[in-house]
């Protein structure tokens, strides 16, 4: 018996020895004083333990994209008419990373990057256009390649009397980029082709419910659901897909309907497995939302629940599916959840990583 039960321990350690642990590489906001840049933490997916590995200054860098092949990082720098985007180099053991170059972004307040082997996608919030950079053989960025500018507005006074884009995503073949524009209500789909001197082409788009502010857009593992989530109304519209067209199956709402306050919708995010769909709302809600997915895509909600803090802009689902976790851009923390696969359900490790103005996460071995 006692040898058994040392087996089993050893075992045990082994495996927990042998466990991929992963690259944490957060995106935060320096302009409040609390942050420096881009921080890489030391993951272990099985106990969601995190330890600091590097800090990388630049300015806010308030998303980020890393090469297939792990090598490289680019990141926005969102600071108005001064924004630029950054290319560095990456090193996986350490988790230090190398400023390549630096270009500017060509439109104001970059908030999306996206990447491949051989461009460098990003939309300009403020600027209402997307810039599209190559890459040279050291991951370094090329000079501009092209530049769209989406020219409309919708109903909202306030926040679209100009075009907003707020998203490009790559479909899952990549033959297709995705660009979603929260100041025109309008999803763009783009032709792609990677090696053209002009990537994007021939654009065609559908119109969202006016005033929603469509923000992100998320597809299930095999490309062909997608779910968008808008920012004004909290809502999510569930979409077949298939080569470059979006057929409408669903719309569901995320807040209650005696909710009162500022909705402010967020951040959208299938499980590694395919099952279950998140989306978070900020504003005066600080939630996240649960939907099961049915086998035709179509969600059924489970349940709602605090996301432990304020803003919760930004969360990512670790790769093993284990936890999720949350950035909240006001708390200045990450908190972690715990994951039921079989639910999808979420309770609170206890675990919390502190940094300021936390808001993007991104996973990489």
């Amino acid at each position: 018996m006692k040898k058994t039960l040392f087996l089993v321990c050893a075992l045990s350690l082994t495996f927990q020895a042998n466990a991929q642990n992963y690259n944490l590489i957060i995106g935060t906001y320096t302009n409040k004083g609390n942050s420096e840049g881009i921080y890489v933490y030391d993951y272990n997916p099985l106990t969601a333990e995190a330890k600091l590995k590097s800090t990388t200054k630049t300015v806010n860098p308030s998303y980020l994209a890393i090469s297939e092949n792990k090598k490289f990082i680019y990141s926005v720098n969102e600071d108005g008419k001064n924004s630029s985007v950054s290319a560095f180099s990456f090193n996986a053991q350490s988790g230090t990373m190398s400023l390549l170059n630096k270009k500017s972004s060509e439109g104001a307040d970059p908030c999306f990057i996206t990447v491949d082997d051989k461009n460098v996608i990003i939309a300009n919030y403020s600027g209402g256009n997307i810039a599209v950079f190559g890459r040279n053989a050291d991951g370094s960025l090329t000079d501009l390649k092209q530049n769209i500018q989406h020219k409309g507005k919708s109903i909202d006074p306030k926040r679209q009397t100009s075009a907003h884009v707020h998203q490009v995503l790559f479909t899952i073949d990549k033959k297709h980029l995705i660009s979603n524009d929260l100041g025109e209500d309008l999803t763009y789909i783009y032709k792609y082709n990677a090696t053209s001197t002009t990537p994007l082409s021939t654009p065609k788009a559908f119109k969202t419910n006016p005033g929603s502010g469509p923000r992100h857009l998320a597809f299930t593992p095999n490309g062909k659901i997608a779910y968008l989530a808008h920012e004004f109304t909290g809502s999510i519209s569930t979409f077949s897909y298939a080569k470059g067209n979006f057929n409408k199956l669903q719309e569901i709402g995320t807040i209650a309907k005696d909710f009162k306050g500022k909705i402010d919708g967020a951040d959208i995010h299938v499980s590694p497995d395919g099952k279950f769909l998140y989306e978070t709302n900020r504003g005066d809600a600080n939630e996240i939302s649960l939907f099961a997915i049915a086998t035709d895509g179509t969600l059924t909600f489970i349940e709602t629940a605090s996301t432990l803090g304020k803003g919760p802009r930004n969360f990512s689902i670790d790769p093993t599916g284990n936890f999720l976790l949350v950035a909240h851009q006001y708390t200045n923390d990450v908190v972690i959840f715990k994951r039921d696969k079989t639910t999808g359900k979420l309770t609170d490790s206890g675990k919390r990583i502190n940094v300021g103005t936390p808001v993007c996460l991104l996973f990489s071995k």
